[in-house]
């Protein structure tokens, strides 16, 4: 067992930025594997970036959160780029031809949605007109993925016969191809993906319909206790997130095989990976099904030892990060550090006296964020942010509120931690109409994208110069 260490082979001293895929630029309204996303590493590349952070990239869920899938393996089509599906000759060029205003501006996913997925169907019957010169590859596709693809072809040939288990297959096919040239054009640049994996899934997903054993249910298929997180400064009712809970003895019967099996997908897509709610690989909260709110729950010990040998055994190491934050205690931290794991640090919480997430309390083994996805921007913070954390804030940075982001990057960047990364609105200094997400809000999320003007070659080499400055950009 691998004893708090470094990992320093999988986690040199770096810069990443988070972007989830969605949010890239493009024609055609949300941010898919063509052109634009080449050009992004492109622009990463030139600025000394290791790191590309994104959110889940499974199918989409309620509200349109990466955070709720309705599959912990499969992938989200409307990331499929139509450009490439025109290359591949399977679109004409009128067919990719979006509407003006899909152009430029949020996420707009309900017409995103209707547009894409009736471009998605020519290219599924063209697709199938002529699969046999697929046919190969299309067969080791299914063979190689069908502890997961084949359950997902069966929960679609339930919903919509053969003919939607077919379209199914397309694109889930269309996807593993356009993201294996996503993962290709990153490696020439030399530019890391990291995913993000959440630790539970959704009652409605597949995989609880496929694997009802592995998860504590009642006879009728409804969760026997829901998963959440007990109340705290932020949420006075704790955060009700109604998965179920898995059935651990079942899991270790079968030897973690679903849990090898979903984290071997996830490395297979990335080069590492962040576990979201890391807290629950040591204790879980369980929330009464009958309950509205999760401030009744109670913390359940979990088999996070177990697992997490398992899950080496599988990949041979563990390219992990621990989302360690929220209710963490001291068996949580004995536990990421007992497997050398790094976890994070938040800038934006480390203003008050004492604080864990102060930049100089950061340790090596650790990933500095100044906000993540569920923060505010940092410009955002600022407006909201109490007299006496300004004054500590001025003090420790010698910022100001004027260039609060550009001073949180800078920051993060000469901290001791070996990864620092930051939201591409703090690198750009936008405000609180640019956040990413606002937890406890069911609408209005996950829909800020960037412009292409954006991107520019001054902004990317005056950040390889601060990367140059503190020591992260890797020697190649």
């Amino acid at each position: 067992m691998q004893t708090g260490g470094r990992q320093t082979e999988e986690f040199p001293r770096a810069f990443g930025v988070l972007l989830p895929l969605a949010g890239l630029p493009g024609r055609h309204g949300i941010g898919d594997l063509g052109p634009e996303s080449v050009r992004w590493l492109d622009w990463l590349s030139s600025a000394g970036v290791t790191w590309w952070q994104m959110l889940p990239v499974g199918p989409l869920g309620p509200g349109n959160s990466p955070y709720a899938s309705s599959s912990a393996f499969a992938a989200e089509p409307l990331y499929i780029s139509l450009e490439l599906l025109r290359d591949d000759g399977l679109l004409g060029p009128g067919d990719i031809e979006g509407p003006k205003e899909l152009r430029a501006g949020n996420v707009r996913y309900r017409r995103v949605r209707r547009f894409k997925e009736e471009r998605l169907q020519l290219a599924f019957e063209e697709w199938r007109a002529s699969k046999g010169d697929l046919a190969a590859e299309t067969a080791a596709f299914r063979a190689a993925e069908a502890g997961w693809l084949e359950p997902w072809l069966d929960h679609a040939a339930r919903e919509g016969g053969d003919e939607a288990a077919a379209r199914a297959l397309f694109l889930q096919l269309t996807f593993q191809r356009q993201w294996s040239g996503l993962r290709a054009a990153a490696a020439a640049r030399g530019v890391m993906l990291m995913g993000d994996a959440p630790i539970f899934v959704g009652k409605d997903s597949v995989d609880v319909e496929a694997h009802p054993e592995l998860f504590r249910l009642r006879k009728n298929g409804a969760p026997q206790v829901l998963t959440g997180c007990p109340p705290d400064a932020m949420n006075p009712d704790g955060q009700r997130w109604g998965h179920p809970h898995y059935a651990w003895d079942a899991h270790r019967a079968e030897d973690f095989r679903w849990w090898r099996a979903r984290m071997r997908r996830q490395l297979e897509l990335f080069d590492a990976v962040r576990i979201d709610h890391f807290i629950g690989f040591r204790n879980a909260w369980e929330i009464p099904a009958s309950a509205s709110t999760a401030a009744k729950g109670e913390w359940v010990r979990t088999p996070g030892e177990e697992l997490l040998d398992a899950i080496r055994d599988e990949l041979g190491g563990l390219p992990l990060i621990a989302e360690d934050l929220g209710s963490v205690n001291d068996e949580v931290l004995a536990l990421r550090d007992e497997y050398g794991l790094p976890g994070m640090r938040v800038l934006q919480w480390g203003f008050e006296p004492g604080s864990y997430h102060a930049n100089w309390a950061a340790s090596e083994n650790a990933v500095v964020y100044p906000a993540t996805h569920d923060n505010d921007t940092c410009v955002g913070w600022w407006h909201g942010l109490d007299p006496g954390s300004r004054m500590r804030f001025k003090a420790a940075t010698g910022g100001d509120g004027k260039t609060v982001a550009a001073t949180m990057v800078r920051v993060a960047c000469v901290s001791r931690a070996h990864t620092a990364i930051v939201q591409l609105q703090d690198l750009l200094g936008l405000g609180r109409a640019t956040r990413m997400n606002t937890p406890g809000t069911p609408t209005g999320n996950w829909v800020w994208r960037a412009r292409r003007a954006d991107l520019t070659v001054s902004r990317a080499r005056r950040l390889r110069e601060l990367l140059d400055a503190t020591d992260r950009i890797p020697a190649s």
